[in-house]
């Protein structure tokens, strides 16, 4: 049975989503997009035309809305019809989003944790904060939400997940982000700027010892050896999936390290110094009120606009450890992308590309029925097999590396 989908946001992970939904719309049936900018939608939806995306004959509708208004999201959803809402707009939108999918019935799909714009780098455990208060009502209702269904988080979650069963303790979980891509500008950000910087400005924390630890961004550096990219350096730092983990596997250490280089890192570091990454609003000397952390984003080339140029690959996986059968193992869960082929599918980079085929997979098994949980849950929590079979389909394969070698994961 098809479900119709609702796309919120028009950004580059958008576009993807998009794309694979088109692709996909034997299973997925009409296809909406809705956004505050009406053109961003139907330049995105005029891109699947012309890369001839849709695999059957069907509805591709763009739609004006303010995804911070529930009521108009709400409405939305009925005039549509859509019984799957996929949100790929800002972080900032995820609990009003949420709520008119509860209001309408409508699966909810999201790919990253809520943010209130006015705090920076909450305590943990962050999804306690905001979208687990509405697990009752979503069990309550039969709606299902499906959170952080990304890649990270997301399918790192059920990298996870797939690994942990294959063992019968779990002891660890690493994940590691590395982009070897290059976008040839002086500097950008692969992904909005504003939420960019508000992941890497605040407290690191990290599971460890079965209690919350705290660190701070780029104290902790490792090299890791890692296929096709090679040896690449990664820091610990903040992010979602640490969140979940934690509270699913709480006798497990569970930290995330994401790759930079040495540039990115020196621009960074002069910005935050010169407080240009503050989210606070500030007066010029003219009596302006501006706030640096969205001057910055302006200035900044759109995430978007570095598709055409961008070469390389990018690995992510998750080194899980434990002990099977008394003695300890280890396996390597992961995915390589590269940048160039997914421009050539999409029109999008890599980054976008790996956030944007996985919710589409997760609401392909919504509408099949086999994610269809009709209560909230995170990507851990679902059974990854069929999760990783889609995914191998349309895009992103899974592989296993472990003492047996490196193959792929169903070999």
């Amino acid at each position: 049975m098809k479900k119709d989908v609702l796309i919120i946001g028009a950004g580059g992970v958008a576009q993807v989503v998009a794309h694979k939904c088109a692709q996909n719309n034997d299973v997925l049936g009409e296809i909406h997009i809705a956004s505050r900018t009406l053109s961003k939608c139907e330049a995105i939806l005029e891109s699947v035309r012309e890369k001839g995306a849709m695999k059957v004959e069907g509805v591709l509708k763009a739609h004006q809305v303010d995804a911070m208004d529930t009521a108009a999201v709400a409405q939305l959803i009925r005039d549509t019809g859509a019984q799957i809402v996929i949100n790929v707009g800002s972080a900032f939108v995820n609990m009003t989003v949420l709520d008119a999918c509860i209001e309408t019935g409508a699966a909810y799909i999201d790919t990253a944790i809520h943010e209130d714009p006015e705090k920076i780098c909450e305590t943990p455990p962050w999804y306690a904060n905001y979208e687990w208060k509405k697990r009752d009502l979503c069990a309550e209702k039969g709606v299902t939400a499906i959170l952080g269904a990304g890649f990270d988080p997301g399918v790192v979650n059920a990298f996870a997940r797939f690994a942990i069963d294959r063992m019968d303790e779990v002891k660890s979980i690493d994940i590691v982000d590395i982009n070897a891509g290059s976008h040839g500008r002086y500097f950008a950000t692969n992904f909005d700027p504003e939420i960019n910087f508000r992941e890497f400005t605040g407290t690191v924390y990290y599971w460890e010892d079965q209690q919350w630890k705290e660190t701070q961004m780029f104290a902790s550096g490792k090299d890791w050896d890692l296929p096709v990219v090679g040896t690449q350096r990664a820091y610990q730092s903040g992010h979602d999936e640490v969140h979940s983990l934690s509270a699913n596997y709480p006798q497990a250490d569970v930290r995330f390290w994401m790759g930079f280089g040495e540039h990115y890192i020196n621009v960074f570091t002069v910005l935050q110094s010169l407080g240009l990454l503050s989210e606070q609003p500030i007066k010029t000397a003219e009596g302006l009120e501006v706030v640096p952390l969205k001057v910055v984003k302006a200035v900044l080339p759109d995430p978007s606009s570095l598709a055409p140029d961008y070469t390389g690959k990018t690995c992510i996986g998750d080194l899980v450890k434990g002990v099977k059968d008394g003695k300890d193992v280890e396996i390597f869960v992961y995915n390589v992308a590269d940048h160039k082929e997914a421009y050539e599918e999409v029109g999008s980079q890599g980054i976008s590309y790996t956030a944007g085929v996985p919710p589409v997979a997760a609401a392909m098994l919504v509408a099949t029925g086999e994610w269809d949980a009709k209560a909230m849950k995170n990507v851990e929590e679902l059974d990854p097999k069929p999760f990783f079979t889609i995914l191998d389909a349309i895009g992103l394969p899974t592989r296993i590396k472990d003492a047996e070698g490196d193959r792929p994961w169903n070999a």
